[in-house]
């Protein structure tokens, strides 16, 4: 019988890869993957439920009541552990979207990484604390003055993914995968159901069967059972 950890998404997340994931979403006839978006601090697996950060051009934000947050320190504030700050930078603005005194708060806080639609800063200070960041690439810039923070936990698009706080996301040296909460039952079964077939092949591979037999039939009608 299960134990109630066992049913958990993440836990269940962390043993499968983006690409099952991936394979998963395209059986069952759903969107999710991003492509682009690599490790920059780390090569360390990241699972977990997004916390979702909007940024936009510093002059469409109209400030009030005279009081300034620091982009992205809502997210970290709100963030329950092992959450993913997901955060959108698609303003055509170069500036970062993250950087180093984010890294040291989130790491404190128990966020599991940040996966970024943008650029970010100070690599080398989050590769030194293990913070994984996965992100377009980085930047010097700094975001004073070129982008501010529109929205903490509403809707975001990252790639060509919409996506919502409280989703689940999957990011590892291949890809980006995310996965609406909704549908995150079915999606696992059908990921674990693909990694299980996978890892059957390999094992069939490792036995001495021929690579034009394991790569067959049954590699090609993999989605469609």
């Amino acid at each position: 019988m299960s134990t109630e950890s066992e049913k958990d998404p993440v836990r269940r997340l962390l043993r499968l890869d983006s690409c099952a994931v991936s394979d998963a979403l395209d059986k069952l006839g759903l969107r999710g993957a991003v492509t682009g978006i690599l490790p920059l601090s780390c090569s360390s697996k990241v699972c977990g439920r997004a916390v979702t950060v909007k940024l936009v051009d510093a002059v469409k934000v109209v400030e009030r009541g005279g009081q300034k947050t620091h982009l992205c320190a809502r997210a970290i504030e709100i963030a329950e552990p092992g959450d993913v700050i997901v955060v959108e930078q698609r303003s055509g603005v170069t500036a970062g979207s993250w950087g180093g005194i984010l890294s040291t708060g989130a790491k404190l806080s128990g966020v599991a990484g940040i996966v970024s639609e943008g650029l970010v800063r100070d690599v080398d200070e989050a590769r030194a604390l293990g913070f994984p960041i996965y992100a377009r690439g980085a930047t010097a810039l700094t975001a004073r003055g070129r982008v501010s923070e529109l929205e903490t936990g509403g809707p975001v698009q990252i790639g060509d993914i919409a996506v919502n706080s409280g989703d689940y996301v999957i990011a590892d040296s291949t890809a980006v995968v995310f996965v609406g909460a909704d549908v995150i039952t079915v999606v696992l079964d059908a990921a674990e159901q693909i990694a299980k077939r996978e890892a059957a092949m390999g094992k069939a591979l490792m036995q001495g069967k021929s690579i034009t037999a394991v790569m067959g039939a049954d590699y090609e009608e993999m989605l469609d059972q």
